[in-house]
C-alpha cells in the first residue's frame, strides 16, 4: 500500500510539474506574440541622449507584430513601452485585406493602435483611400480619418471630409458632406453606408441622387452603384421630365427606365397641369420615342385642371401614356368623375390630350345641376386651346331626365337616339336630339301653377339651358304633341319607356368617386403610414456602428515623451 501511495504521488507531482511548464511556455508565447519585433534592419544604433530608451534601425527595415508587418527605411523601437515610430516610404500589412502607405507612421503594440500620415494610400482588394492622415484600430478592424479623403472603388469615386472603414464587413461609412459619383450616377447626401465589394449604397438623411434625366430625392434609401437600382423609404420623390413621384416606398430601375411607388403615392405632371394619386403606381419611362406611361391602382385619382376648376377621375385601375402633347388617359372599372358643375358615372374612359375627346363607355351617365344624361356611349370634346369643353356627343338611347323642383315625383324628360350638346364656359348651353325623339315637359305659369304636362313626339328635338335649367324647348318636323291638365295624365303615362332615374348615385364631391372598399383602405394605410413615421423617428445616434466624428480621435502617444537637448 505505501508503495502504490508513493506511485500515485510521484505520478501527480509529475502532472502537475507538466501543467506548470506548459502554462509557463503560454504565458511566454503570448508575451513574445505582444512584443513588437524588429525582423531585419541594415544598421542598428542607440542613442540615449537625444532618444532615451529607444533602438533606431536604419535601411530596410521589416517590423512584425500580431499579424502587422510594417516595413519603412527607419524606425524608433521603444522596447520598454512597445511602441514604434516608422519614416520613409512606411508600408503597413495585415495579411491580404489592407495595405497602408504613408511617409510617417506609429504603432502601439499594447493597444494595437496605429497611426499614418503624409500622402496616406489605404488599399483594399475592392477599392484605394487617399488622405493625409489616417488612424487604425486593429482590435476593432476600423480606419479612420478626419481630413479630407478620396477612395476609389471600381467605377464609383467617394469624396468627404472624414470616414470610416470597417474592414471585416468591407464597409465605408460617412456622416459628413459625401459625395458618390460614377458614369451614371451621383449621390450627395451628410450619412453614406457604402459596401466596396457590392457597390451598395444606404442613405440617411436629406439626400440626392442624380442620374441620366433623373433626381432622386429622399432621407432614408438604398442605391445599388453598379446595377443603378434604387430603393427610398421616407419623404422621397423623383423627378425626369416635368414629372415628380412621391410615396411612402420608392423603387428605382434606371435600366429599364421604370419606378414603383407603394402608398400615399403622388405624381405630378406640371406641363399636363395634372395630378394622379392612388396607393400603387408603375411607371415606364421611354426616353427614344417619350410615350411614358403610368398605371395606378388602389384608390386612383386622376386630377387635371380645366381652366378654374379641376376634374377628379377615378377607376379600379388607371392607365396614363403618351407624351405631353398626345397624352391619354384610361380608367376601367366602376369609373366616376367630378367637377363642380358636372359629374358622371360609366364601366371605362378613355381620353385622348390631343383630339380632346373622352369616351365614356358601359352604361354611362353625366348629372349636370339636376339633370341627368344617360345612352350607350358618350363623347365629349374639349378645346386644347381654350382648355373648356366644346361639345357633347351621346350615341344610342340618349335621355336626358331633369327632376322638376316644383312637384313630387315629377320628371322632364327628352329621349331620342343620338344628342348633340355645345358648351359656353364650360356649362351645357344648347342641346339637339335626333331621331325618334319623345318627350315630357311639365309647364308653370309665373306663379308657379302647373298649366299642364306637354307630351309630344317628333323627329327633332332642341333645348336652350341656362344656369343647369331647361328654358326652352322646341320641335322640328313630324310633330305630335299635346299638353294635358294634370288631372287627366295617369301616373303611368308620365314615364317614357326607359325612364331611369339615377339621382340615388348621383357623385356631389370630390370624395363620392370612391367606392367604400378604397376609402377603408385608404384609412388603414394612413394609420400604418403614420406609425411607421413615428418608428423612424429614431436620434441617429442610435443607428448601428456609428461614432461621434466631432471627437478628434487621438494619436498612440507612448507613455514616456521623447527628451531632446
Amino acid at each position: 500500500m505505501k508503495k502504490l501511495a508513493l506511485f500515485l504521488f510521484f505520478i501527480i507531482g509529475n502532472l502537475q510539474l507538466v501543467q506548470a511548464q506548459e502554462t509557463k511556455k503560454k504565458t511566454i508565447d503570448q508575451q513574445q506574440t505582444k512584443k513588437i519585433i524588429i525582423d531585419h534592419s541594415d544598421f542598428i544604433d542607440k542613442n540615449e541622449y537625444e532618444y532615451p530608451d529607444a533602438t533606431i534601425f536604419t535601411g530596410n527595415v521589416r517590423v512584425i507584430h500580431n499579424g502587422v508587418k510594417i516595413n519603412c527605411n527607419k524606425a524608433y523601437l521603444f522596447d520598454k513601452e512597445n511602441y514604434v515610430k516608422v519614416f520613409g516610404n512606411v508600408v503597413v500589412n495585415q495579411g491580404d485585406t489592407i495595405t497602408l502607405n504613408s511617409r510617417y507612421a506609429e504603432y502601439n503594440g499594447e493597444t494595437e493602435f496605429a497611426f499614418a500620415t503624409g500622402d496616406v494610400n489605404l488599399r483594399s482588394p475592392e477599392s484605394t483611400l487617399t488622405t493625409d492622415t489616417i488612424f487604425f484600430d486593429k482590435k476593432n478592424q476600423l480606419a479612420f480619418y478626419n481630413s479630407y479623403g478620396k477612395i476609389i472603388n471600381k467605377e464609383n469615386t467617394l469624396v468627404s471630409k472624414s470616414g470610416k472603414y470597417f474592414i471585416s464587413s468591407k464597409k465605408y461609412q460617412f456622416i459628413t458632406a459625401v459625395t458618390v459619383t460614377n458614369p451614371k450616377a451621383k449621390i450627395e447626401t451628410n450619412h453614406l453606408d457604402y459596401y466596396e465589394n457590392s457597390g451598395h449604397a444606404y442613405v440617411f438623411g436629406p439626400s440626392t441622387i442624380t442620374n441620366e434625366g433623373n433626381v432622386i430625392y429622399t432621407e432614408n434609401g438604398f442605391y445599388d452603384t453598379t446595377n443603378n437600382i434604387g430603393k427610398l423609404k421616407k419623404n422621397s420623390k423623383i423627378s425626369y421630365d416635368n414629372k415628380i413621384i412621391e410615396g411612402d416606398d420608392l423603387y428605382y430601375d434606371q435600366a429599364k427606365n421604370f419606378s414603383r411607388a407603394i402608398n400615399n403615392v403622388k405624381i405630378t405632371d406640371t406641363i399636363n397641369n395634372m395630378v394622379a394619386k392612388g396607393h400603387y403606381a408603375e411607371m415606364y419611362r421611354d426616353t427614344q420615342t417619350r410615350k411614358d406611361s403610368i398605371i395606378l391602382t388602389k384608390r386612383a385619382v386622376v386630377i387635371t385642371k380645366i381652366e378654374n376648376d379641376s376634374l377628379y377621375m377615378h377607376g379600379k385601375k388607371m392607365l396614363v401614356t403618351g407624351p405631353p402633347e398626345d397624352r391619354v388617359i384610361r380608367a376601367f372599372n366602376n369609373v366616376r368623375f367630378y367637377k363642380t358643375d358636372m359629374s358622371g358615372k360609366c364601366d371605362s374612359i378613355h381620353s385622348n390630350n390631343k383630339t380632346g375627346l373622352t369616351q365614356l363607355i358601359g352604361r354611362p351617365v353625366i348629372w349636370n345641376g339636376d339633370s341627368q344624361m344617360t345612352g350607350d356611349v358618350m363623347h365629349l370634346i374639349g378645346n386644347n386651346q381654350t382648355e373648356q369643353l366644346d361639345s357633347l356627343k351621346v350615341l344610342n338611347n340618349a335621355f336626358i331626365v331633369q327632376k322638376d323642383t316644383l312637384g313630387i315625383n315629377q320628371y322632364n324628360q327628352t329621349k331620342g337616339q343620338n344628342l348633340y350638346g355645345t358648351f359656353k364656359n364650360n356649362e351645357l348651353h344648347q342641346v339637339d336630339i335626333v331621331k325618334n325623339t319623345e318627350h315630357i315637359h311639365y309647364a308653370y305659369d309665373d306663379d308657379n301653377e302647373l298649366i299642364g304636362i306637354d307630351k309630344g313626339k317628333c323627329s327633332k328635338i332642341s333645348l336652350t339651358i341656362e344656369n343647369n335649367q331647361v328654358q326652352t324647348l322646341t320641335n322640328y318636323n313630324n310633330t305630335e304633341s299635346e299638353t294635358y291638365p294634370g288631372e287627366e295624365l295617369p301616373e303611368n303615362a308620365r314615364k317614357l319607356r326607359g325612364f331611369i332615374w339615377r339621382g340615388d348615385e348621383r357623385i356631389k364631391s370630390k370624395d363620392d368617386i370612391f367606392p367604400e372598399e378604397e376609402n377603408i383602405l385608404h384609412e388603414k394605410i394612413l394609420l400604418e403610414s403614420k406609425a411607421k413615421a413615428s418608428e423612424e423617428n429614431v436620434p441617429m445616434e442610435t443607428l448601428p456602428e456609428t461614432l461621434d466624428f466631432d471627437k478628434k480621435p487621438q494619436k498612440p502617444v507612448r507613455e514616456k515623451k521623447i527628451s531632446k537637448k
